[in-house]
């Protein structure tokens, strides 16, 4: 494959990978603390271009090099309900599975039939304690800022708010889930953030611009397309070429 073609097939190659980001951010942008996924790009240069001649060109191809997580806060909306909580603030709610701790920015409970406080998947939502919350699933709960839980007027437990120093070491588990890929980086109650009772927090992927993106990488992609037709085009008359002048 000749240098045109190589760098047009790399980069329609690329252009699909950001395509598949920005789509799937635009349909989660409406899930209550969905973070977003951004990419970054490197040029790259294959162990075989790299040995070429200091007289030639080797292929620099362009392609994505890295996916990373944007964990910046969402809007919080009013809803109303006593059951949906939000986070102010960096950190996550911890949810027990049984595969092990999940952190969520997402705060639409329920009750299971024991009166424990699940996530809307029907995870435990941990306590300080690393405990399930036990309430009295007939009554109201109130939820302070601290993640204090009160039912008439009493405590019944502190709802548990971590943060992890370098974010870097949650991956994504879907359903607007994360899970430590760094067993032994223990997280840190979160200093800084405050539970708001009634609010769910929007999703922090920009609807407007992923949907202005995509248009544009369309258009990249038609021109990519354009590229390797006129790159075959020239690789067949040159083959066309070579024959009449042999025979």
């Amino acid at each position: 494959m000749d240098a045109l073609m190589a760098a047009a097939a790399s980069g329609i190659r690329a252009r699909i990978e950001s395509l598949d980001i920005l789509a799937n951010n635009l349909a989660n942008s409406s899930a209550a603390g969905f973070k977003s996924d951004q990419e970054s790009y490197a040029l790259y240069v294959s162990p075989e271009a790299a040995d070429s001649p200091e007289s030639t060109n080797p292929a620099i191809l362009p392609l994505v090099q890295n996916r990373w997580t944007d964990f910046a806060q969402g809007a919080l909306t009013p809803t109303g309900s006593s059951m949906d909580l939000a986070l102010s603030g960096k950190g996550f709610f911890v949810a027990s599975t049984p595969s092990g701790p999940l952190y969520t920015r997402g705060g639409s409970l329920r009750f299971s039939q024991n009166g424990q406080l699940q996530t809307e998947d029907g995870y435990d939502l941990q306590g300080i304690d690393g405990k399930p919350i036990v309430v009295d699933s007939s009554k109201t709960i109130e939820v302070l800022p601290d993640g204090t839980v009160r039912q008439d007027g009493q405590e019944i437990a502190q709802i548990a708010v971590v943060d992890f120093e370098d974010p870097k070491v949650l991956a994504k588990r879907g359903g607007n889930y994360f899970k430590s890929s760094a067993p032994s980086v223990s997280p840190a109650p979160a200093a800084q953030a405050e539970i708001r009772q009634g609010q769910l927090e929007k999703g922090n992927a920009d609807s407007t611009h992923a949907a202005s993106s995509i248009v544009t990488i369309l258009r990249q992609f038609e021109a990519l397309q354009k590229a390797m037709t006129i790159g075959a085009d020239m690789n067949r008359r040159a083959v066309e070429d070579v024959a009449k002048v042999s025979s």
